[in-house]
């Protein structure tokens, strides 16, 4: 069977929107140490590996905002997609205490393989969505957990993360901020201003409007979690919208 590093959900949707989901699986292909990086399954199905709960937002938000979806289709421990290609985080060691077997060895060919055979068709994939529109908007839907290893709990639901590019997460954050159950970070658990990130590639550099949003884990478990989180953030995105008047 083929191998395909990327899927795409809904690609003749006519939507503005385009739905990016970077760590939507924790797959490992075959021809990674025979499909396996040496972890337990109960690592496999932790947030290191991938954004839990995040592919399943990012399809119930192309249902509604009639937008195509792209999904990677490869653990972020095989080689990370939002990261640059010389960011040294690109295939993790380590992380989060936890030793990544399988890439303990990976020397600057197997970098290269892995480059070639699943990050740089996504983004092949994803710039070829992105550029079908010259109003596209970028929608990159993350998850993250709720405490790392020896870390403070991480009390936000929600977090909107941006880097210079504050034209739609400005009042983004505006309308979330109405919602008043919510614990919203702006920029937060993590800082939006990562150079070769997808929203840098992909929405920064050709001055796409875009915004990056993480929800935490616990709140995405579930398929009904999942759809409740897309039922409450697609108004807000399609209201903000309309607040920029772009």
């Amino acid at each position: 069977m083929t191998y395909d590093p990327f899927y795409i959900y809904g690609a003749d949707r006519p939507a503005r929107w385009l739905i990016t989901c970077d760590h939507a699986a924790n797959t490992v292909p075959d021809w990674v140490n025979g499909g396996c990086l040496g972890l337990a399954e109960t690592d496999m199905n932790r947030h290191i590996a991938y954004d839990i709960g995040a592919e399943g937002v990012s399809r119930a938000l192309g249902d509604l905002l009639n937008a195509p979806v792209i999904c990677s289709n490869f653990s972020r421990l095989v080689i990370d997609p939002n990261r640059g290609e010389d960011d040294p985080t690109l295939l993790m060691k380590l992380y989060d205490g936890t030793v990544i077997e399988g890439n303990r060895h990976a020397d600057a060919d197997e970098l290269q393989k892995r480059l070639t055979l699943c990050h740089r068709p996504y983004h092949r994939a994803l710039e070829s969505l992105a550029s079908r529109q010259e109003d596209t908007i970028i929608v990159s839907m993350h998850s993250f957990t709720p405490q790392l290893k020896g870390r403070a709990f991480r009390p936000w639901h929600i977090g909107v993360l941006s880097a210079h590019d504050r034209r739609f997460n400005d009042p983004f954050l505006t309308r979330l901020s109405l919602e008043t159950d919510l614990c919203v970070g702006d920029n937060e658990p993590y800082n939006g201003d990562l150079p070769g990130d997808g929203i840098d590639q992909h929405a920064l550099r050709q001055g796409r409007l875009n915004t990056l949003i993480e929800i935490r884990n616990d709140l995405i478990e579930t398929p009904e979690q999942q759809i409740h989180w897309a039922e409450r953030l697609a108004p807000i995105l399609t209201e903000t919208l309309k607040d920029i008047g772009a």
